[in-house]
C-alpha cells in the first residue's frame, strides 16, 4: 500500500503530465509551484529517472521515460481506489446514491439511458431521479441537492458547468386545417395570425423569452398568449383549434392528437442545447464519472476531452 508521501508524488507527476504547465498544475493540486518542483526532484531522484524535460521558461515535456511512468501511475492509482471502495461497499453494505434532476418534459429516451448506466467501481450506486422545472434544477444543482441535472438551455453560470449532448429545436403543434399544415418547415410568419399557446415563462424562462424575441426581430406581434404547465394541455387547445402551438421538439411528438400536425420551425435561433450540467466545483469521481458515461452513450462525438476533468481522488 502507498504511503500519503508516495500518493502525492505519483499525484503530481500524473498532475504535471496533464498540464505540462508548473503553474495550472501546481494550481490543480493547491500547492505552491516550489513544492511541487521539489515534489517532482524528489520522485525522479528517489528512482533514478528523468520525468520531464523543461527550458529555461519553464516550458515541461514529458520524457520517454516519463510517459511510460505516467501510464503505469495512473493504472496504480485507479487500482488502489477500486480496490479501496469495493473494500469501503463490502464493509457498510449499501451504496451510494445518485441524486438526477431531469426537466418534466425530458425526452423519455435520455432517462431510460441514466437508469442503465453501470458503473464497475460503483457496483451498488442507486439512482434517484427528480423532476423539476429547468430554473429549478440549475438551482438545485448548485445547492448540492442535485448531483447532476439534464437541462436544456441552461444560463451561463459560473457556478456550474454544463456539457451540450443533443440539439434540442422548437416546433409548431397546428390544427390539420391549418394553412401551414402542409409545409415541412415552417417559420413564425406562418404563425402570425394566431393566438399562440406557450409553455409559462415560470417553466423555462430563457426559452419562452428567445420565442418572443424572434417573433420582435421579424415583426410580429404575438396575439394573447396562453400560458400552460403541460404538452397535453397545449396539444388540447390546439385541437379544440384554440391557437397553435409551439413546444420543444420531444414533448411535441409525444403528445400528438387526432387532428394536430407537428412541423419544425425553421429558424436557427430557436433550437438549443440540452446539457448535463454539474456544480463547477464537485470533484466526486462518481458524478464524474457517470456524466461522462452518459455523455459517451448519448453523445460521444460531443464529448470534451477536459470538459469534465476527473479528479485523481474522491
Amino acid at each position: 500500500m502507498f504511503t500519503n508521501v508516495e500518493f502525492r508524488l505519483l499525484c503530481a507527476v500524473i498532475v504535471l503530465a496533464e498540464e505540462l504547465n508548473f503553474t495550472r498544475a501546481a494550481h490543480r493540486l493547491r500547492i505552491t509551484q516550489s513544492t511541487l518542483s521539489k515534489q517532482i526532484a524528489e520522485i525522479e531522484e528517489q528512482y533514478g529517472l528523468h520525468l520531464f524535460t523543461r527550458d529555461n521558461k519553464r516550458v515541461v515535456e514529458l520524457t520517454d521515460a516519463g510517459r511510460v511512468f505516467v501510464e503505469g501511475a495512473r493504472s496504480l492509482l485507479l487500482d488502489l481506489e477500486r480496490v479501496l471502495h469495493l473494500a469501503r461497499v463490502a464493509q457498510d453494505g449499501d451504496g451510494p446514491v445518485l441524486m438526477i434532476g431531469h426537466s418534466l418534459f425530458a425526452d423519455q429516451a435520455w432517462v431510460s439511458t441514466l437508469l442503465a448506466i453501470r458503473l464497475p467501481l460503483f457496483p451498488k450506486l442507486r439512482i434517484q431521479l427528480i423532476s423539476q422545472f429547468s430554473i429549478e434544477l440549475v438551482r438545485s444543482v448548485i445547492a448540492g441537492e442535485l448531483n447532476l441535472a439534464l437541462v436544456t438551455a441552461p444560463p451561463e453560470d459560473p457556478q456550474i458547468t454544463a456539457v451540450p449532448f443533443s440539439p434540442m429545436p422548437l416546433c409548431a403543434v397546428l390544427p390539420q386545417s391549418h394553412a401551414a399544415a402542409q409545409k415541412e418547415h415552417i417559420v413564425l410568419q406562418d404563425l402570425a395570425n394566431d393566438e399562440w399557446i406557450l409553455l409559462g415563462r415560470q417553466i423555462h424562462p430563457f426559452i419562452y423569452d428567445a420565442i418572443m424575441d424572434a417573433a420582435r426581430r421579424t415583426g410580429i406581434g404575438p396575439k394573447h398568449a396562453h400560458d400552460i404547465i403541460t404538452a397535453q394541455q397545449a396539444v388540447h387547445l390546439v385541437s379544440e383549434q384554440v391557437g397553435v402551438a409551439i413546444l420543444t421538439k420531444p414533448i411535441a411528438l409525444g403528445s400528438c392528437a387526432e387532428g394536430v400536425v407537428v412541423k419544425p420551425l425553421s429558424d436557427t435561433s430557436l433550437c438549443f442545447q440540452t446539457c448535463v450540467v454539474i456544480r463547477t466545483d464537485d470533484n466526486s469521481r462518481l458524478t464524474n464519472e457517470f456524466a461522462r458515461s452518459f455523455l459517451r452513450r448519448c453523445a460521444p462525438q460531443r464529448l470534451p476531452p477536459m470538459q469534465l476533468e476527473l479528479p485523481l481522488s474522491a
